[in-house]
């Protein structure tokens, strides 16, 4: 009986490891078209009653404003073109704030974490969750270029309510093309990703105009988003920030 278990228990890791390799692999090549978090949103929307919204369009790279992925930089992880998936400074940071129980706690995922958890996970805290969105990040930074990485991510992140990725919201809130933002509309887009349900970029508050304003003075240190093959030049970096 132990005997059979343990089988079953090879066979179940095996067939976990072999399709989650296949399905990182097909999606380096492959538009994202579907996330978990949209089919949850979705079902959330018909239990509260309301009707099924959900705006997406996967758009290339080339076809999105070169402000936006420097402003989810400015925004959300200054040091992504550096690291391997993990900001372990900023996670030593994040620690010691959370530990001394003053203000909001901080978090310190990266674009790639964001990434991983976006496109193969749900959404939650639990130390389960977390333990898959560290095993997908070190996949996707292993078998994705950087580039492919910001692309997906991009095309996949939540923007707004049913409004998932740069063009949809580039179209639902700014009446434009992804390719058409501005730097301006890529800093308030950025602004509101912490909590795009909560923040918005078509109507945006004081406190919005006060972060996008932030996040464009952080634009300036951070040079132009490298094309794929391109490589970021470490001398550029100071302090964790780029040079201009």
């Amino acid at each position: 009986m132990k005997h059979i278990v343990w089988k079953i228990v090879r066979w179940g890791v095996s067939l976990f490891f072999a399709s989650t390799l296949f399905m990182v692999v097909v999606y380096r090549f492959l538009p994202v078209y579907f996330t978990p978090l949209m089919f949850i949103r979705c079902a959330q929307q018909v239990g509260d009653g309301e009707s099924m919204t959900l705006h997406h369009t996967w758009v290339s790279m080339d076809k999105i404003s070169k402000h936006m992925p420097v402003a989810v930089m400015a925004s959300e992880d200054q040091r992504f073109l550096l690291h391997h998936g993990f900001d372990y400074d900023a996670i030593e940071k994040a620690a010691k704030h959370n530990m001394s129980g003053k203000g909001k706690k901080h978090g310190a995922s990266t674009i790639s974490q964001q990434t991983a958890k976006n496109v193969f996970l749900w959404p939650g805290r639990s130390w389960i969750r977390k333990g898959f969105e560290v095993y997908f990040t070190a996949l996707i930074e292993l078998f994705w270029s950087k580039q492919r990485i910001m692309e997906v991510y991009l095309n996949s992140i939540e923007m707004g309510n049913g409004i998932y990725g740069a063009d949809a919201v580039a179209e639902y809130h700014f009446g434009k093309t992804a390719s058409d933002l501005s730097r301006a509309d890529c800093a308030l887009i950025a602004a509101t990703l912490p909590n795009p349900r909560k923040f918005s970029s078509k109507n945006p508050s004081s406190y919005m105009r006060k972060r996008q304003r932030q996040i464009m003075q952080n634009m300036r240190f951070i040079p132009a988003f490298p094309k794929e093959g391109e490589d970021v030049n470490p001398k550029t970096v100071v302090g964790g920030v780029y040079k201009k």
